[in-house]
């Protein structure tokens, strides 16, 4: 037998009220009496009515869904990047009340906005069409993980640049002078600043960068892989390699204990993530620590307060990473 569903009319049929106070109630609306107040409290209690809120949301004028609208690529769901966003994103949904609403796009579709009060995009690879199309039909949106200059739109990101700079001037300071690095995808942001990080602080330092120490990668293992294989193959390898991803920096390691060679002693590496499983590898992993949980989470918070009516502030908001140091580096033996 299936168990009914108790709705608002059972509540107010119990508390001998209309459906309207029962949805005043519900949403905190303070013109009910005090006496009609308890009655539907106590009817809601008795009934164990858990409310819909969705329409509770829609009784006052609000939409309790949030769209996370992220790039689709290969390995999405492997991503330590991509799971923490959607972890961060979906905690502030729940703490908040909010549905969310998840697409995976290539950025070519429309987003239905019909069912969103907001929009967060994941990002700007190939869908800025997309971000002007929510713009210009009014939604609140924010884009994470992407300065944005050239848009006037909300976003939250991490300095990959400084970031980049951290990295390298720890190895720089540890005595490295031929330094390598795997970049990430340059077509993205975060791969094209950190690589810019990169580039300024060897200037900086007076420390010449050869051609041969730049890998163009992708993020992924099987690119670092190659990368490592072509350093190790040089007549001068590098000291050290900066890799931009700590699933980039865990397979350098990898290939280089593979090669018989020891990390740090022989080859430092840093990544950049702080990825746990840079803490159970062979050897502890130095990166650079970003908040893409609270990235997310922030993100979500802005939008509800916007769709709220509790902030109008715009959101350009630059997020600081951090250096943690592990096992991986070491100051260069030659």
């Amino acid at each position: 037998m299936v168990k009914k569903r108790i709705s608002i009319e059972d509540v107010a049929r119990r508390a001998g009220v209309s459906i309207t106070t029962v949805s005043r109630v519900i949403n905190n609306v303070p013109t009910v009496s005090k006496q009609n107040r308890i009655k539907v409290e106590e009817a809601v209690a008795h009934l164990k009515f858990k409310p819909n809120l969705a329409a509770q949301r829609l009784a006052s004028g609000l939409n309790n869904s949030v769209g996370l609208v992220m790039p689709g690529y290969p390995g999405l769901f492997h991503s330590f990047y991509a799971i923490e966003l959607i972890r961060g994103v979906g905690h502030a949904c729940e703490t908040l009340h909010l549905d969310l609403v998840f697409h995976i796009s290539d950025g070519n579709s429309p987003v239905n906005t019909n069912a969103m009060g907001g929009v967060i995009f994941a990002d700007i690879i190939e869908n800025k069409k997309q971000v002007q199309e929510v713009l210009e039909e009014g939604v609140p949106c924010i884009v994470i993980n992407n300065i944005v200059e050239d848009l006037d739109v909300n976003y939250i990101a991490v300095d990959n640049i400084k970031g980049a700079k951290i990295a390298t001037e720890y190895l720089v300071g540890l005595g490295h002078k031929r330094i390598a690095t795997i970049t990430g995808n340059v077509n993205t942001q975060a791969g094209a600043h950190r690589l810019d990080g990169f580039k300024e602080t060897l200037e900086k330092k007076g420390i010449t960068l050869r051609d041969e120490y730049i890998y163009k990668g992708d993020y992924s293992r099987r690119c670092a892989r190659s990368a490592v294989e072509e350093f190790l193959s040089l007549k001068n390898p590098p000291t050290a390699i900066f890799a931009a991803s700590d699933d980039m920096a865990l397979e350098a390691i990898e290939v280089v204990m593979e090669k018989r060679l020891k990390v740090p002693q022989d080859i430092s590496i840093i990544g950049f993530d702080d990825n746990p499983s840079a803490l159970y590898g062979p050897i502890g992993l130095t990166t650079i620590r970003q908040p893409l949980f609270k990235m997310a989470e922030e993100a979500v918070r802005y939008l509800n307060a916007i769709v709220a009516g509790k902030k109008t502030t715009p959101a350009k908001i630059i997020l600081s990473p951090d250096l943690v140091t592990r096992e991986s580096c070491s100051g260069p033996k030659h």
